[in-house]
């Protein structure tokens, strides 16, 4: 599934403010996709972890349609590989976006990235684009 699928994100804020302050509360923003080898077994399988731009190269490497979950708001696709099926999913500016419209809505504080080590320009510039960034 997706790193962070909005449904579950938001759930995560609901039952959060219940408990800390909304000026307290900073959303975690991935900065990252995993690529899956399927079938996936749980507790056996591992995903390799890849930057937003190297998930749309691959896509395109392979040849691959970028799909778009409308429950989780996060782009995916499939690609085959050495007889392996692939499952890749990432964030892209679709998927930032609506977690951005999370933080308006619900008052919160601001964001944090997980893994800001993987350039992805195109979330700088939404973000530029859509708070006002402050140094501390």
């Amino acid at each position: 599934m997706a790193v962070a699928p909005l449904n579950k994100v938001r759930e995560v804020i609901e039952y959060a403010i219940t408990e800390i302050p909304v000026e307290k509360i900073n959303l975690g923003i991935p900065n990252y996709g995993y690529d899956w080898s399927l079938p996936y077994i749980r507790g056996e399988s591992k995903a390799v972890t890849i930057g937003n731009v190297e998930a749309v190269q691959l896509a395109v490497t392979h040849g691959a349609e970028i799909l778009f979950d409308e429950v989780a708001m996060s782009p995916y696709f499939y690609y085959y590989e050495d007889g392996l099926t692939h499952e890749v999913w990432f964030e892209d500016v679709r998927s930032m976006r609506e977690k951005f419209k999370l933080v308006t809505e619900y008052n919160l504080n601001g964001v944090g990235y997980w893994q800001v080590m993987q350039l992805y320009r195109a979330n700088w510039l939404l973000l530029a684009d859509t708070f006002y960034i402050m140094n501390t």
